[in-house]
């Protein structure tokens, strides 16, 4: 199911945090959003999930306005993966992976034998089968972070987003969540901090600065020297990583001019 994010301004107070941006997430494609702090990565994936209304513009999921739509169809449509969640630590991992068929049963409704069946799945495909009775609590950032994801699979949604999944994870736990979130092949769209992993992960890469997006197109296309020291105030070289084939960067301070 493709996203698309068309003409969507949002503002935040009385600050314009996002201008005019068009966004595409082709069915099936891994897009990330790249920028600096306060560039409006979270506001748009934030908006493209029904939780902002753009003052301007349309969010559309297949070709249904998001805001046409009820909370609980928009749930069936769209999973969300936040760098945050404030899940209580005593809940257990089968718990907090059941909520994800909470938009497919009605209020108060218990789990069938098929919604057991689907979160069992899920949890068999992040490589968790062995934790369900586990508590939050008790288990590594890589795995809490693997436990949303395997919440958002039972959710059955065709559309993943995700807020900046990797932030304080290891490096190993970074490139194993966005290595299984890429095995999914969902649409997904993911705010991403890290230049290289979106590089390495990503069909295609949009470049924010100040609300507005300055780039788009695969991540050679999009993360150019030029760019990069426009929008980051960095220098940057950009070579071909040896065993990926994929684009690395090698990041600097400016150097004078």
């Amino acid at each position: 199911m493709r996203l698309r994010l068309e003409q969507v301004s949002v503002w935040l107070d009385d600050h314009q945090a996002l201008r005019a941006v068009d966004v595409t997430v082709p069915s099936g494609a891994f897009v990330s959003l790249v920028g600096p702090n306060g560039s409006g990565k979270s506001t748009l994936i934030r908006a493209a999930y029904r939780a902002l209304r753009p003052r301007t513009g349309s969010v559309l999921v297949g070709e249904a306005d998001v805001w046409s739509l009820s909370a609980r169809e928009s749930a069936r449509r769209s999973a969300v993966v936040h760098q945050h969640e404030a899940e209580p630590a005593e809940l257990t991992v089968e718990d907090i992976v059941a909520m994800g068929r909470t938009p497919h049963k009605s209020l108060f409704a218990p789990d069938r034998p098929a919604d057991r069946a689907i979160c069992a799945a899920a949890l068999a495909r992040v490589g968790l089968s062995d934790r369900r009775e586990r508590t939050l609590g008790t288990l590594s950032g890589g795995e809490r972070q693997r436990v949303l994801i395997a919440r958002a699979l039972a959710q059955q949604s065709p559309l993943l987003l995700l807020d900046e999944p990797t932030n304080h994870l290891d490096i190993r736990h970074q490139f194993e969540l966005l290595a299984l979130v890429r095995s999914l092949r969902l649409t997904t769209l993911a705010a991403v901090h890290d230049l290289n992993l979106a590089a390495q992960f990503s069909d295609y890469v949009y470049l924010l600065r100040a609300g507005a997006v300055v780039a788009a197109g695969p991540p050679a296309e999009a993360l150019t020297p030029a760019r990069i020291r426009e929008v980051f105030g960095v220098d940057a070289h950009v070579t071909t990583h040896p065993v990926t084939g994929r684009p690395y960067l090698l990041l600097s301070p400016l150097s004078p001019d």
